[in-house]
């Protein structure tokens, strides 16, 4: 049968492919970047440098691994792998973060208009309350109505005449 030619071939590959989470080779990338940033790598850069060319330059003639008649190639390219493998692992580092800002940005925007409407809503019950409450009789308002009526009732009394002012 004659291969379609409107749809892909088959993969023929022998070998599995590794299958990886999501996030996994992020993190590692992330904790390998991390440990890139910390003054122990610098140290243990700096030991491993000192021990390679101390080792090629006094060591042994037999044993001497990388020349210093060639200016310690093989020390610069190790060096140069382990920069070009670090630049992109940090960048990827970096990314990772930008997309975690990204999302903390977010959520403090979406927090930040929460707490915005729940503020101009209190804001309003406070009015309509303080509305109200000017409505509302006072205990000096009504006592001083009841101490207006009193002496209403008192000044009536006194005008009304008694049994004793008719005969």
């Amino acid at each position: 049968m004659a291969d379609r030619l409107d749809q892909p071939r088959e993969s023929r590959r022998s070998l599995p492919r590794p299958h990886f989470g999501p996030d996994t080779f992020g993190k590692l990338s992330e904790s390998i970047a991390r440990f890139l940033g910390t003054p122990r790598f610098l140290v243990y850069l700096t030991v491993f440098c000192a021990a390679w060319l101390a080792w090629n330059s006094w060591g042994p003639e037999h044993l001497r691994f990388d020349s210093a008649e060639y200016y310690f190639t093989a020390l610069t390219l190790m060096l140069s792998l382990q920069a070009s493998y670090s630049a992109p692992l940090i960048l990827l580092a970096q990314n990772r973060q930008t997309d975690r800002d990204r999302v903390a940005a977010e959520q403090d925007r979406q927090r930040a208009e929460r707490s915005l409407a729940d503020t101009e809503f209190l804001a309003r019950e406070i009015a309509a309350l303080r509305i109200a409450l000017s409505e509302v009789a006072t205990r000096d308002f009504v006592r001083s109505e009841l101490r207006n009526l009193l002496e209403e009732m008192q000044a009536a009394d006194d005008d009304t005449p008694t049994r004793d002012d008719r005969a």
